[in-house]
């Protein structure tokens, strides 16, 4: 991992996507996280949460809403 990106958890959701070892780039800690999944989108949110995992500081991203994919 770069020294410009941040280690994350994803809380909620779908448990596959949570799941996954993930970062972002630092200046993404503000935002939105919108990632697709199946036929839609799971949206994630940080409220400034951060925990403790392997002695390392990660954000915690927990999930507010799904939208599909127009068609």
């Amino acid at each position: 991992m770069s020294a410009t990106s941040v280690r994350i958890r994803l809380s909620g959701g779908p448990a596959e996507l949570a799941a996954a070892d993930r970062s972002v780039p630092a200046g993404e800690l503000g935002q939105t996280l919108k990632i697709r999944h199946g036929a839609g989108y799971e949206h994630f949110v940080r409220d400034g949460e951060s925990e403790t995992v392997d002695g390392c500081e990660v954000a915690v991203f927990r999930w507010t809403y799904r939208t599909r994919i127009a068609e």
